[in-house]
């Protein structure tokens, strides 16, 4: 089925006014003070269930990792055992593996993936493989959604794309980093995927019942994209936003820190007027998934779903990674 794509609204072009003034309000000149205060109010917005996300308040390396250290550390981190392939919600599954995510959205006319993990292996072994034993058939992927283009993200499309025909989403930005100069560069991934289609803020893909709307978020990268989608439970829906990308691992970059903090306080908008209440995200130690997929596991039908966390738990967990970016760019600022 060829994706329906649809410009951004008037609506949500007044919602990016809005936050871009805010963010262009001026600061205080950054300090070791400012920092703490920073530092400070992430700890509060955490509260007792969101600390996961307080690594990012932790000093972030002004350099890139080198070649060496990447060709050697990502082995040991996709060699991790997978947890089993869950089902999160009603028509949202858990295929990935331990370090990164894959999240397959079930519709009435084919799946939409998100993400495609690591290589060939991983998404034959574990999209391909979660996906059978969880009873969907991976041949009914229509849409492989790369939130960014890093290889833990894109390796794995290639080889859907061949095998299934499945169209393969990224941003333009992401698109053309890709395919001049990749931000890691590594033989552990491959080749990433041929452009195919190319979104730009606020573009739908929608297939069957289903509706994936394309956040740019840019940040962690500059064309980060976060999916925001309808999930249900026992008939009752619940609205998710997917958050497309968290580490600050680009080196000092004081202006791509101002991209990110401006996406958060812009996500935190869109989770407000829409009333998003799931967090998700593309790395299991962010969002906590593994540790909800067990209590799902466990727990007797007709609890609550523990990845249901309620629309100001949502806007605290984007005011975490918010402020945690104003400290490290804050840090980089001093350097």
């Amino acid at each position: 089925m060829v994706p329906s794509l649809s410009l951004k609204t008037a609506a949500l072009a007044a919602v990016v006014a809005l936050v871009q003034g805010c963010a262009q309000t001026p600061a205080q000149k950054p300090s070791d003070a400012t920092v703490a205060a920073h530092v400070a109010a992430a700890t509060q917005a955490a509260g007792t269930d969101l600390g996961p996300l307080l690594s990012l308040c932790k000093p972030a390396p002004a350099t890139r990792p080198p070649q060496e250290e990447l060709d050697k550390g990502l082995p040991l981190l996709i060699n991790k055992p997978a947890p089993p392939a869950t089902r999160a919600f009603d028509n949202l599954y858990f295929v990935g593996a331990d370090w990164v995510s894959a999240w397959a959205i079930k519709t009435s006319d084919g799946i939409i993936l998100i993400d495609a993990l690591n290589n060939q292996v991983e998404a034959a072994a574990l999209i391909e493989g979660g996906m059978r034993k969880l009873g969907l058939d991976p041949s009914q992927i229509k849409y492989v959604i790369v939130t960014h283009g890093h290889g833990d993200h894109y390796g794995g499309a290639p080889y859907l794309a061949q095998k299934y025909r499945a169209r393969v989403v990224m941003s333009d930005a992401d698109w053309t980093m890709t395919e001049t100069r990749l931000e890691f560069a590594t033989p552990v991934w491959g080749a990433p995927p041929k452009r195919d289609i190319s979104v730009k803020d606020g573009d739908r893909v929608t297939l069957g019942d289903t509706t994936v709307t394309l956040y740019l978020t840019p940040g962690h990268t500059m064309g980060t994209l976060s999916p925001v989608f309808d999930v249900s439970e026992n008939g009752r829906k619940h609205r998710a936003m997917l958050w497309g990308g968290t580490g600050f691992n680009f080196g000092k970059d004081v202006p791509r820190l101002d991209s990110y903090i401006a996406s958060t306080r812009r996500m935190d908008a869109v989770a407000k007027a829409q009333g998003i209440d799931v967090l998700l995200s593309n790395h299991s130690n962010v969002d906590s998934s593994q540790a909800k997929m067990a209590a799902l596991r466990q727990q007797p039908a007709g609890a609550a779903n523990p990845f249901v966390m309620g629309t100001p738990t949502v806007e605290r967990a984007l005011s975490v990674m918010g402020e945690c970016a104003q400290a490290q760019r804050d840090r980089f600022a001093m350097q």
